[in-house]
């Protein structure tokens, strides 16, 4: 059993689906605390000169510390959703496969959402299935988890009786191995090598919203997205 876990991510880059797709469980890392400039309320779309962020606008005054992620409240006094599908139907318009998709995001940014976490839910569910999918998804709030940091990853791993974990690259610096090696989790490693493809203006910019290949290349963009060589390590 191929266990991996993330935080839940606002329109999220190809690495972040690649390491669900080689996992038989994806835990969405829910309860934790929401970080200033994490990706979980922003990502990068393409623009002619390079790129820009798609930032959702959260209520944070007088609430750090008591925010978890999966209850995080847009503040929508802001116009955010009619400026961030403005920006992406005019940067993307001229993309191939824009139109096949435009709709389902079209709608998406002129419903009401009062909070964060059924935004991205509703995206990377939508994505998962274009991208074809099926890694089952569950969230670490509803597994009352009662660790933190390293200590919360394993115990993690155990609640959902996993024999392997699948570390983003960081995981190196703070995973303690020793007490995986001992609970018989083995450790791997994802090293996402970001595969090149056409987008809709000149040059190529890495790292940019998933929503960017899916325009770009349609039904072909599975293919593109698990193209990389091997990308599990054991270390």
């Amino acid at each position: 059993m191929i266990v991996s876990i993330n935080q839940p991510a606002y329109l999220p880059w190809l690495g972040y689906f690649d390491r669900i797709a080689k996992s038989d469980i994806y835990i969405l890392l829910d309860h934790v605390q929401f970080e200033k400039n994490s990706m979980a309320n922003r990502n990068k779309v393409r623009t002619p000169p390079g790129w820009v962020w798609l930032t959702v606008p959260i209520r944070t005054k007088g609430r750090f510390g008591n925010l978890g992620i999966n209850n995080l409240e847009i503040n929508s006094e802001l116009p955010w959703a009619r400026k961030h599908w403005k920006t992406i139907h005019c940067n993307y318009a001229r993309a191939t496969y824009f139109e096949q998709y435009a709709t389902f995001f079209q709608e998406l940014y002129t419903d009401t959402w009062e909070q964060l976490d059924p935004l991205m839910s509703e995206i990377t569910k939508y994505l998962l299935s274009e991208f074809e999918i099926t890694t089952q998804l569950v969230k670490s709030s509803s597994l009352d988890p009662q660790y933190t940091k390293s200590d919360l990853v394993l115990e993690l791993c155990r609640k959902v009786e996993a024999n392997i974990y699948l570390s983003g690259p960081f995981g190196r610096q703070y995973l303690d191995r020793g007490a995986f090696e001992r609970a018989g989790i083995e450790l791997r490693f994802h090293d996402y090598p970001h595969p090149e493809y056409r987008q809709a203006f000149d040059g190529f910019e890495p790292y940019m919203s998933a929503i960017d290949l899916l325009f770009n290349h349609g039904s072909k963009s599975r293919d593109i997205l698990i193209s990389s060589p091997n990308t599990l390590k054991s270390e």
